[in-house]
């Protein structure tokens, strides 16, 4: 009674299947999918982001410098 045969498993796929169509069911993959895929372009994203955002370092120093823009009203 610890593990499912194979045939436990075939007869819950088939009663799944009656249940919601296999139409519903490839929907859902194709969410389920696209949802994970959206996860890893995400998270390689935030890589990309927190890799170029590292300050700038010159002789094992840290450069630390803000840009201003000066307005000439003249």
């Amino acid at each position: 009674m610890g593990s499912f045969s194979i045939w436990h498993w075939l007869i819950v796929l088939v009663i799944v299947m009656l249940v919601f169509g296999t139409k519903k069911l490839r929907n859902i993959g194709q969410d389920l999918g696209g949802a994970v895929k959206g996860f890893k372009d995400g998270v390689r994203e935030a890589e990309n982001t927190s890799e170029s955002a590292k300050p700038e370092q010159l002789d094992g120093k840290t450069i630390n410098a803000e840009a201003k823009e000066k307005i000439n009203n003249s």
